[in-house]
């Protein structure tokens, strides 16, 4: 009767381990999937902006038309080079069938988390390190000049050289401070040339408020500073 029992826990403990280990996998290829996401969507604005800007230059051409066309088609090839390299769709998103976590346990090892053992692989939630008192720490900084183009996002252009921006709202010579409000990042630049959006930013300015992966801010604050 003694042994009966022993292999009965043993067999639950089994079971619970690998419910932990396939909620873990699930985990790890959920947030890999989701940063490839962004990282395509990024690429397909910036891709989608170019292309918008060339049609513009060629409906409307003047004397520079010409050579901002040949730039940005160099650029749209490099966006491309990294849409194919990242495995994105067409749609932006990254490549369906992508192969799942290495780590991720067969699926015959599936259970109901419920039959896992007290003292189990998964910690209780009153485990979780209480919520910082300091507010100020996610405090986004405070601002320098009057806030523009409020809700829009912000992507790179692909241009290379100095920190710099482009942008269809404001002329040259305007400088803007854009920052990432995800991880309170800032950079000023000076738009140095046009295009389709409130402002675009070079690959150099770009780095500079980048949250790693991505190639979008989506929650921007976009400040006309000079």
């Amino acid at each position: 009767m003694s042994r009966k029992r022993t292999v009965g826990r043993r067999q639950k403990i089994i079971i619970g381990v690998s419910a932990a280990a396939l909620v873990g996998g699930i985990a790890i290829a959920t947030t890999g999937t989701s940063q490839a996401s962004a990282a395509c969507d990024g690429l397909a604005t910036a891709l989608s902006n170019n292309q918008k800007f060339i049609a513009d230059q060629k409906a409307k051409p003047d004397a520079q038309s010409a050579a901002r066309i040949a730039n940005r088609e160099a650029v749209i090839k490099e966006i491309q080079a990294k849409q194919k390299a990242a495995g994105c769709s067409a749609a932006g998103g990254a490549a369906a069938g992508a192969p799942p976590a290495a780590d991720e346990p067969p699926a015959g090892g599936a259970a109901s988390a419920s039959q896992a053992p007290p003292g189990s692989a998964q910690p209780p939630a009153s485990d979780d390190p209480p919520a910082s008192d300091d507010s100020s720490a996610a405090a986004p900084p405070a601002g320098d000049g009057d806030v523009v183009c409020p809700g829009s996002t912000v992507t790179l252009s692909g241009e290379g050289g100095a920190p710099a921006a482009s942008s269809g709202e404001f002329p040259t010579g305007t400088k803007l401070k854009v920052t990432n409000l995800d991880n309170n990042k800032s950079t000023t630049v000076s738009v140095t040339s046009t295009s389709g959006s409130c402002v675009l930013l070079n690959n150099a300015a770009f780095e500079e408020v980048r949250e790693e992966g991505k190639n979008l801010i989506r929650r921007a604050r976009i400040e006309r500073v000079g």
